[in-house]
């Protein structure tokens, strides 16, 4: 798309601009942006691991991905299975996951916790003899 096709922005040059403050947060220097050491890497390979064998087992049950407790808003936060590879492969690229948008009126019971998925899959490798 050519740049003179959009319309003009209707803050440019503007130093109350709004977006001026979004720009200050991506450049803030506030140590996010360090690289992972090698556990917190095989860590979130792990996980990616973990997460692909869950969905596989708990998404033909009618699953539809993960609930996770939020120590920062003590809110139950619910990432469905794409949503949450995304974040975790996004974590491992850059070192830090971008905000998202929660899941819109999400049906809790459809999402369990990682511990149920752990505890799900132990149940089935151990009914299958692995």
């Amino acid at each position: 798309m050519v740049h003179d096709s959009l319309p003009p922005d209707p803050f440019a040059g503007d130093p109350e601009d709004p977006a001026l403050a979004l720009e200050a947060l991506d450049s803030a220097d506030d140590g996010i942006d360090e690289p992972l050491d090698d556990d917190e890497r095989a860590g979130l390979l792990a996980d990616l691991s973990d997460l692909a064998v869950y969905q596989a087992l708990l998404a033909p049950r009618g699953i539809r991905g993960i609930v996770v407790d939020c120590p920062d808003c003590a809110e139950q936060h619910y990432h469905d299975w794409q949503l949450l590879r995304a974040s975790l492969q996004q974590l491992l690229e850059a070192g830090r996951m971008r905000p998202h948008e929660p899941a819109y009126d999400p049906d809790p019971a459809g999402y369990v916790s990682w511990e149920y998925c752990r505890g799900y899959t132990d149940a089935v490798l151990a009914e299958n003899g692995g």
